[in-house]
């Protein structure tokens, strides 16, 4: 995880950070309840993650037009140039961790993690 931490790091975002942008980025705007599942995050920790990403300028929240007591969160321009500019070099990333592992133990590691998720 070092290098990928060191180049989110060089990008101005955290992991988790990057996590909820990466998950607007791939399904849309969304309400923050979804994003916190998508992203594996409990929702007291997202509440501060968006509003530091909103602070940033990387996401926007608005009412959610169907029912006013809710928010949709989206992501901006400025969020996209981010994952644009990193995307190539965290593909990299994860590619060399999978041939490190070997292509069994990583499979082995991703059905871990998502009956982990399951729990």
């Amino acid at each position: 995880m070092g290098p990928i931490r060191k180049m989110l790091s060089d990008a101005g975002v955290t992991e988790q950070q990057w996590r909820v942008l990466r998950v607007l980025q791939e399904e849309g705007s969304q309400e923050p309840t979804r994003i916190a599942e998508r992203a594996c995050l409990l929702l007291p920790s997202l509440t501060r993650i968006l509003q530091k990403l909103e602070a940033k300028g990387l996401i926007r929240r608005r009412v959610n037009p169907g029912d006013k007591r809710r928010q949709i969160v989206e992501v901006t321009a400025q969020g996209e140039r981010i994952i644009q500019d990193n995307i190539e070099v965290m593909i990299r990333l994860a590619e060399e961790i999978k041939d490190q592992l070997g292509q069994k133990r990583h499979e082995a590691l991703l059905d871990l993690l998502n009956e982990l998720h399951d729990l």
